[in-house]
């Protein structure tokens, strides 16, 4: 393959990370602004609003407001008293991060909100989140915790049989004598 560069993977500079950074916000923010304006100014123009409507509207609001505000806060870089760049703060393109999920939780929303003009039932699409919430708590921390419980448990009954063995072999040999 001509062009592949072979040995350490390029690490990115603070200034490099800071400006990515600004245009993952910037974009994430228009996403939100846009889903939010496109469902109010057509339920405004072709529904009406009840009670689920306006709930589910004020929820997905508030998780638009906290997905961004999180990122940002994340995103901020530290700067020295000189006002150079000390620290670029956590890179939201990072493959595997936290800001990955919180770019999924936008983009769930923001697609939750313009099909829920077609149809309200497109609003349960909104449990994907929780529900993938929970898989990876299964996967990542309670099923690792559970099975290293057993397999101390399995290494310990392996030691007593070990240590009951050496304990017969030790009284046929008294008893031999």
């Amino acid at each position: 393959m001509a062009g592949e560069k072979k040995g350490k993977v390029g690490t990115k500079g603070t200034k490099k990370i800071v400006e990515e950074n600004i245009a993952t916000l910037k974009f994430y923010r228009n996403m939100s602004l846009g889903a939010c304006s496109i469902f109010l100014l057509i339920a405004l123009l072709f529904k009406t609003f009840t009670g689920t409507i306006i709930t589910m509207t004020i929820i997905t609001f508030a998780i638009h407001i906290m997905a961004y505000q999180f990122m940002k806060m994340m995103s901020r870089p530290q700067l020295s008293e000189t006002g150079t760049i000390a620290d670029s703060g956590t890179d939201l393109n990072i493959e595997g991060g936290i800001a990955e999920h919180v770019k999924d939780i936008i983009i769930l929303t923001s697609g939750t909100q313009v099909l829920a003009l077609i149809s309200n039932w497109f609003w349960f699409l909104l449990l994907l989140g929780p529900i993938r919430a929970v898989y990876m708590l299964w996967g990542s921390v309670i099923q690792p915790w559970l099975t290293q419980r057993n397999e101390m448990q399995e290494q310990n009954s392996q030691m007593s049989d070990k240590k009951q063995k050496k304990m017969e072999r030790r009284m046929k040999r008294v008893s031999s004598r």
